[in-house]
C-alpha cells in the first residue's frame, strides 16, 4: 500500500512566516493555472523573479534560512517550463527549482546568494498576447533581519530531543522489502550535463526492481514513492519501520564536479557514525541536505529521528546491513562497472532505522558520460535489477527455504 508524503513545512510556514497573498480576493480560475516560463532580471542591488503563467494563481511567499532561500507555495499549480529553467541565476538569485510538492500543492524554491528581503510580490493579469505574470522583487538585507523574518531559525544540536522508540515488529508472511527511489518532485537530485535527472533514473530502476521481486512471489514490496513526488527523509525511514521492513534499499545516482575528476561506477553504502573516506562523507552530507534543498522546514525534527540517532548502536542491524551490502556488491560486479572502492559507509539519514537492515546504492555518476549512457539504457537497467533481485533472494535464502 502506498503511503502519501506529508507536508508539515507548508502548514508551519503559513502559520509562522507571515504569508503574503497575491491578492485580497480569492480567485476562482476556470482551469488549473500552469507556469510556462520563468526568468531573472536585475543585479545585486535589486533582483526581480518573474514567472509566466497561462492564468492567475494564488500564492504565498516566505523565507528559509541556512541556506538562504525564498519559497513560493501554490495551492494548485502545474508546470510546463523549459528544461533549462532555473539552472542559471543572476543578481541576488543563484538558481531556482520547482515542482509538485504533494497532491494539490506546488512550490518554487529560489536559492539566494545571501540574505535577502522580499520587497514586493504580486500577480499581473493576462493582457492581449502577454501571459499572466507572478513577480517577486528581492533586495539585500542583513543576516540578522533575514533570520528574524525566516520561517526556520537555526537551532543548536543540543536542543534536539533525545527519545527512545520501540523496535518495530516484523509482520507475519513474506519479508517486506522497502525500495526508496531517492529525491523526487521539487528535488531533482543530481543532473547530468545532458539534462538527465537523478530522480527519474532512480524511480525507473526502483520500479523495475519492484516488478521482479513481486514476480518472485516471495516478498511484499513497498516503494517510498511511486511517481514524481517529494518525500522527506524522515518519512522514508518511517515508511520502512511502519511497514515492518526486513530490508530497506535506497537508490541514488551521484555526481561530482570536474575538478574532482571523471569518477564512475556503482557504490553500495551502509550507515556508520564515521564516514569510511572523504568521498563518502561528501555524499552523505549532500544526500542529507535533500530536505533543505527542497525548502522543507527542518525545525520540527521528530522524536523518532532523535531516537534513531541514539539507537544506532544496534549491532545486529548493522551486521545484517553489512552482509547484504557484500552480497549486493558481489552480484552487481557481474552486471555493471563498480567504483574502485565498491563498498563504503557514512552517516546517511535514510539508513538510520535501528531495526531495519538498510543500504544505499549509488548506481553510477551522472557527471560521467559513460555512466549516463548506461543509466538511461533499458538493457542495462534489466541487467542491474536482475543482479539486485538475485542479491535480495540470496540474502533471504535460508529464511525463504524454511517458509511454507
Amino acid at each position: 500500500m502506498r503511503l502519501p508524503a506529508t507536508l508539515t513545512a507548508f502548514a508551519l510556514a503559513l502559520l509562522t512566516a507571515g504569508a503574503v497573498h497575491a491578492s485580497d480576493k480569492k480567485s476562482e480560475p476556470e482551469k488549473r493555472a500552469t507556469a510556462i516560463d520563468a526568468r531573472v532580471a536585475g543585479d545585486e542591488k535589486r533582483t526581480r523573479f518573474i514567472v509566466d503563467l497561462n492564468g492567475k494563481a494564488e500564492f504565498v511567499t516566505f523565507t528559509l534560512a541556512d541556506p538562504y532561500r525564498v519559497i513560493l507555495d501554490f495551492p494548485d499549480l502545474a508546470f510546463n517550463m523549459p528544461p533549462s529553467a532555473g539552472r542559471k541565476g543572476r543578481g541576488l538569485i543563484s538558481a531556482f527549482r520547482y515542482g509538485v510538492f504533494a497532491p494539490g500543492k506546488a512550490r518554487i524554491v529560489i536559492d539566494a546568494t545571501g540574505p535577502v528581503a522580499i520587497d514586493r510580490s504580486f500577480m499581473v493579469d493576462k493582457h492581449d498576447a502577454q501571459p499572466a505574470r507572478l513577480v517577486v522583487d528581492l533586495v539585500p538585507t542583513e543576516r540578522e533581519n533575514f533570520i528574524r523574518n525566516a520561517a526556520v531559525k537555526a537551532k543548536p544540536a543540543s536542543a534536539e530531543k533525545v527519545a527512545t522508540i520501540p523496535l518495530r515488529q516484523e509482520p507475519p508472511g513474506p519479508p517486506v522489502i522497502v525500495i526508496d527511489p531517492g529525491h523526487g518532485g521539487i528535488d531533482t537530485g543530481a543532473i547530468a550535463p545532458s539534462g538527465v535527472e537523478e530522480k527519474d533514473v532512480v524511480l525507473a530502476v526502483a520500479k523495475r526492481l519492484a516488478e521482479k521481486l513481486e514476480r518472485a512471489r516471495k516478498f511484499r514490496v513497498v516503494l517510498t514513492r511511486y511517481d514524481d513526488t517529494f518525500v522527506q527523509l524522515n518519512d522514508r525511514v518511517q515508511m520502512a519501520r511502519m511497514n515492518g521492513a526486513a530490508l530497506f534499499i535506497s537508490i541514488h545516482a551521484d555526481s561530482i564536479s570536474r575538478k574532482e575528476g571523471d569518477v564512475r561506477g556503482a557504490t553500495i553504502y551502509t550507515v556508520s557514525d564515521k564516514a569510511s573516506d572523504a568521498e563518502a562523507a561528501r555524499l552523505a552530507d549532500k544526500e542529507n541536505k535533500a530536505d533543505a534543498i527542497a525548502g522543507v522546514d527542518l525545525s520540527d525534527k521528530s522524536d523518532d529521528v532523535a531516537g534513531i540517532l541514539v539507537d544506532l548502536a544496534h549491532r545486529e542491524t548493522r551486521n545484517f546491513s553489512g552482509t547484504f551490502a557484500r552480497t549486493l556488491v558481489g552480484r552487481m560486479q557481474t552486471a555493471t562497472t563498480m567504483h574502485k572502492i565498491p563498498q563504503k559507509s557514512a552517516g546517511f539519514i535514510v539508513l538510520r532505522a535501528p531495526d531495519v537492515p538498510s543500504v544505499l546504492l549509488e548506481l553510477g555518476f551522472l557527471s560521467n558520460a559513460q555512466d549516463v549512457k548506461l543509466l538511461t539504457s533499458d538493457a542495462w537497467r534489466d541487467k542491474v535489477t536482475d543482479a539486485m533481485a538475485d542479491a535480495v533472494q540470496n540474502f533471504f535464502q535460508s529464511r525463504l527455504a524454511a517458509a511454507p
